[in-house]
């Protein structure tokens, strides 16, 4: 039984990858070369005006666009306005980046109607949002359609804060995502913020005895007390990492390894044989190769995530407005 479940999960793990190989086959960087040749410069700059008013949206834009892929793939499914939509739903509570993607669009439709789908101008500010930050830029290939299905209750692949590794391992697997895939693209942590309430259990009341997580270091733990008041609404806001929390460097995975993790899920990732080993590499001077292994893993980890499930051809469609069906 258990060997058959083994073949079948193998299996389903190949025909992921496959349909990976056709999709990326089916979309290019050069997509809009003659349709909508600015596409790339115009996301740029609304991206770089947003950014310039208030930097914390880069990795609201970066988060906009994984919740989008793990929810029907990445169609700007998560962009539909609506009372039981994707974006209503719990796991996606204080996602941020809505206007600068409504923004773009309005300016590629003045230029380019009914040309660049939701999707693709996502892609594209997700990129941008890590650039400005002082990360790497890549490549982003182009020509997914934007999906004509949006519900509140198809959100239980999203990972959670409070997931241990075997569970994220499962959630990422089922997208066609590796352990590597795993823990670099939860390096997205080294910018952006959290509420306490998404990991004061932490600080207060882990175990049965009332005590704190014992994976934190104890000095950061006062910290983090501070920051977050044991009879507080839990709605304090507190750096994903500690050390650089809006520049985009390896400085989260030193945290982890250091026992300074903020959410439950981040600090476990040091806890697991095969995801440990990738936080070291990452964390370390000499593996990390001083952020460049990083750098040049990041990119590639976004492109393979960016090709889940996508909608071409008649699959989908392109919105003329991001929250709305056509």
């Amino acid at each position: 039984m258990l060997q058959m479940e083994a073949i079948l999960l193998s299996f389903s793990l190949m025909m992921l990858f496959l349909h990976g190989i056709l999709v990326e086959s089916q979309l290019s960087t050069s997509f809009y070369a003659s349709s909508c040749p600015a596409v790339g410069d115009v996301v740029r700059l609304i991206v770089e005006s947003h950014f310039g008013d208030d930097p914390t949206i880069a990795p609201g834009l970066l988060r906009l666009h994984f919740h989008d892929c793990f929810v029907q793939g990445c169609d700007g499914s998560i962009l539909i306005s609506g009372p039981s939509a994707e974006r209503t739903a719990l796991p996606n509570t204080g996602l941020r980046g809505f206007e600068v993607i409504d923004h773009a669009k309005q300016q590629l439709e003045s230029m380019c109607p009914g040309v660049v789908s939701c999707a693709d101008i996502l892609a594209l500010a997700a990129r941008d949002a890590v650039d400005l930050s002082g990360g790497p830029s890549w490549g982003v290939p182009l020509g997914r359609k934007d999906g004509r299905v949006s519900s509140s209750s198809d959100t239980k692949s999203l990972p959670s804060p409070l997931d241990p590794v075997s569970i994220q391992r499962q959630k990422f697997a089922a997208k066609g995502l590796d352990d590597h895939d795993l823990v670099t693209l939860v390096g997205a942590h080294t910018i952006g913020r959290t509420d306490c309430r998404f990991f004061q259990h932490r600080l207060y009341n882990f175990t049965t005895t009332g005590d704190s997580d014992p994976t934190i270091n104890q000095s950061f733990l006062s910290q983090l007390q501070t920051l977050c008041p044991k009879n507080g609404d839990g709605l304090n806001k507190v750096p994903l990492d500690k050390d650089s929390p809006t520049r985009f460097d390896v400085s989260f995975f030193k945290n982890i390894r250091d026992g300074n993790g903020v959410l439950e899920s981040d600090q476990r990732l040091w806890g697991d044989d095969a995801t440990r080993s990738v936080v070291q590499n990452y964390a370390g001077n000499f593996r990390g190769l001083l952020g460049l292994r990083f750098n040049f893993d990041f990119p590639k980890a976004m492109i393979k995530m960016s090709t889940i499930e996508v909608k071409t051809g008649s699959n989908g469609e392109i919105r003329r407005v991001c929250s709305k069906f056509n």
